[in-house]
């Protein structure tokens, strides 16, 4: 009984955090988290759902509650996604984040992981297509290398891209997140495939 009500408990919140998500446009899982807990009056907050219940959460809430509309906005940002990378693509473009999983809302950043060891080209490419830019850094972990990358962020189609650039030979190593997860990835191609395939990525 008592695992069950564990159980119960848990889906509520991650119910609660789908819906922060959705609503608020954002990806921060760990955010939502925390307002679920607070908005459902959790004591503690050793039984909050993982990411990977949350995000189930939001796909159904966003299939029931958003349907056609959210569709919509996914392929639009997914179809600026493909003009990013066409536009990258001498630096081995792929998809990560939202857009490729298919839970993104109507305010997401196109995630992009640029593969190159001549980061200097790909501020000189944007320059030479007028587009303005920012660089950022971001400390990475993957494999066995911790790494401060840089973050190329720009606009495309009026969507923010967030172009993370990595070692050339890193391209191959399969990546996970903080939960153990491996990475989802993909290339143009694929990315263009799910254009007329299915709006999620499992």
């Amino acid at each position: 009984m008592a695992s069950a009500k564990r159980n119960h408990h848990r889906e509520h919140l991650a119910y609660l955090a789908a819906r922060i998500l959705a609503e608020d446009g954002t990806q921060d899982y760990a955010s939502a988290k925390r307002k679920a807990a607070r908005q459902a009056g959790a004591p503690s907050t050793q039984q909050l759902p993982d990411n990977r219940e949350i995000e189930a959460a939001l796909r159904s809430w966003q299939s029931l509650y958003q349907g056609d509309r959210h569709a919509a906005q996914l392929r639009d940002l997914r179809e600026a996604a493909i003009d990013a990378m066409k536009l990258l693509a001498p630096f081995n473009p792929w998809l990560t984040g939202s857009v490729l999983s298919g839970t993104a809302g109507p305010h997401s950043d196109i995630n992009l992981q640029l593969f190159t060891d001549d980061g200097k080209a790909l501020e000189l490419s944007l320059l030479n297509f007028q587009r303005e830019y920012q660089v950022g850094k971001r400390k990475v972990r993957i494999g066995d290398r911790t790494l401060d990358a840089s973050v190329i962020s720009f606009t495309t189609n009026g969507v923010p891209v967030n172009a993370l650039l990595l070692p050339l030979d890193l391209q191959r190593i399969v990546q996970k997140t903080a939960d153990g997860r491996t990475v989802e990835r993909a290339r143009l191609a694929q990315v263009e495939a799910l254009l007329d395939g299915p709006a999620t990525v499992t």
